[in-house]
């Protein structure tokens, strides 16, 4: 095959750092420009009416710059945003919204026969907004991040206590949590702090930490 003499390299992000390039020749960026020479087969390398038509088009339309944002806002799950996040996720197998445990209590008259005051508490609850009434949550892509990647660890779980504690480090960082094998098919995930509303959704549906068939699965919050 023809083409440049510079090293056709993999396209990568810093692919192109300072010191692993030609000054003069090979340019510069987050990512290497496209090399419209690997879209042409060997035979028919020195054909220059087909040279001549991928070149052109290749300087007309360049997509190294989408090819770039592809990988960022997509496929590295360290700097994909929004949609990216959302693409990830089904790969590895959750979802942005969860159901938060737990229903809020509203200012108004219950059901005609059963009302007991307002509010479900005889007189306690929040003034209805008038929006839909909902429990599910759309996870924020911090924490939806974080939730894909203790998904990706639980897709090739070795089965481990110290693996399954690592998912949980991982997942809540800077707080203490570990895993409890009480001997008796049965473990306890115990978090020495109190979950939040998000966090016991995450622990309890997400579905992004093991849960072993034939094991029983308790929660112990234990602040102190």
């Amino acid at each position: 095959m023809t083409g440049p003499p510079y090293p056709h390299p993999n396209p990568v992000p810093g692919s192109n750092a300072i010191g692993s390039f030609t000054i003069g020749v090979s340019p510069i960026g987050t990512i290497s420009p496209w090399d419209p020479w690997k879209t042409v087969l060997s035979q028919y390398a020195n054909s220059p009416i087909l040279s001549s038509l991928i070149l052109s088009q290749n300087a007309a339309m360049d997509q190294t710059e989408n090819y770039d944002n592809l990988y960022d806002d997509i496929w590295n799950v360290d700097s994909a945003q929004g949609y990216g996040l959302d693409v990830l996720g089904r790969i590895v197998g959750v979802q942005r919204a969860l159901q938060l445990p737990g229903e809020a209590e509203y200012f108004g008259f219950q059901e005609a026969g059963s009302w007991s005051g307002f509010g479900g508490g005889g007189g306690g609850g929040i003034f209805y907004s008038g929006g839909q009434i909902t429990s599910n949550f759309n996870l924020p892509d911090d924490t939806f991040r974080s939730v894909i990647l203790a998904k990706a660890a639980t897709n090739i779980w070795d089965g481990s206590i110290p693996a399954w504690n690592q998912i949980l480090l991982d997942l809540f960082p800077g707080q203490i949590s570990y895993v409890q094998n009480n001997q008796n098919m049965s473990v306890t995930l115990v978090f020495k702090f109190v979950l939040s509303l998000i966090q016991t959704a995450i622990v309890g549906s997400s579905g992004a930490l093991p849960n072993p068939t034939g094991i029983v699965i308790n929660i112990e919050q234990n602040p102190t």
